[in-house]
């Protein structure tokens, strides 16, 4: 069983060993709602996979969910659902399957590390027996995979590469801490930096421009001066990261998914420029840095797979 929990949605799907989901179903995140509305929509999401006939089938059951997590308390306090707050998913979530016949063993990831699992299971990290997968996006998140066994840590959030402080005295980011990588190269900052230096989106048939990431990556496309510093500063940010963490634990290839990541070269190539300059050392210069594969289905697949990694059969 993989439920995936997120501010727009919560998703469901029971998972077979060769990856392929059956019983796939959703609710939308409710908003503005208290801690308990938001977890009558999971348990609708379980009702629904409970209504399949491989229901009894499933022998595990993974949650990725949008953090901060803390794994080794089983609570989510999503920066995106502003209801949850130290909420016991783990617990709840355990509760409602054994209600409906199904007490399996029960794993709590990261949205970041559910992803990792999943590229690395069948996706872009496959084979790779030690990997960064990340998730650029509004935020910046990502795990690890270290001699072929996920690496999550003791509370679910190693790996979170987004918060690694790449300019010492650069501007304060959210977390607290100073110059950490997605204030420099989420989608959010990317379009907030290109705003501050002048750049406005152009309108079209009369309707607004787009001021998001993607309006950036499409004025970058077209040659626009600033929209392509904007890109580069974010490729330069995140390969300092990447290099970084290769350089600690020794992985050989970076993935890369998430809306920002969908730009294509218009990140990537940045990316792969200024990582030259910091994976100069001899066991890190065939870094490689790709794209992820399995698009919108990894958080389900990858809860499914940490659930794999993480649990006894």
């Amino acid at each position: 069983m993989a439920i995936d929990i997120g501010g727009t949605k919560i998703a469901g799907a029971l998972v077979h060993p060769d990856g392929t989901m059956t019983a796939t179903t959703r609710r939308p995140t409710p908003r503005g709602a208290d801690p308990d509305a938001v977890m009558a929509a999971v348990a609708e999401v379980v009702a629904d996979l409970a209504g399949s006939p491989l229901w009894g089938s499933a022998v595990r059951c993974g949650i990725g969910s949008a953090g901060p997590v803390d794994a080794s308390r089983g609570t989510v306090s999503p920066v995106n659902i502003g209801a949850w707050r130290d909420f016991p998913v783990t617990e709840r979530v355990s509760a409602e399957l054994a209600a409906r016949g199904a007490a399996v063993p029960t794993v709590l990831v990261g949205d970041g590390v559910a992803m990792t699992a999943a590229e690395h299971w069948l996706g872009a990290a496959r084979g790779h027996a030690n990997a960064l997968c990340m998730v650029v996006s509004t935020g910046v998140g990502g795990g690890l995979v270290l001699n072929n066994q996920l690496h999550p840590g003791p509370t679910g959030n190693a790996g979170h590469i987004g918060h690694i402080s790449v300019s010492f005295d650069g501007e304060p980011c959210v977390c607290g801490g100073r110059g950490c990588v997605e204030s420099l190269a989420s989608g959010t900052a990317i379009a907030r930096w290109a705003a501050a230096q002048g750049w406005t989106p152009a309108a079209r048939a009369g309707r607004p421009g787009d001021a998001s990431a993607a309006g950036v990556a499409a004025a970058a496309e077209a040659g626009d001066p600033i929209a392509l510093a904007a890109f580069d500063r974010a490729g330069r940010a995140l390969a300092a990261a990447i290099a970084a963490t290769a350089t600690l634990v020794e992985t050989d290839i970076a993935v890369i998914g998430g809306g920002v990541a969908a730009c294509g070269d218009t990140l990537f190539a940045p990316i792969r420029t200024h990582l030259a300059g910091y994976a100069a050392l001899s066991f890190v210069r065939d870094l490689t840095v790709v794209p992820a594969t399995l698009g919108t289905h990894a958080g389900l697949i990858g809860a499914a797979a940490a659930a794999t990694m993480l649990l006894p059969a």
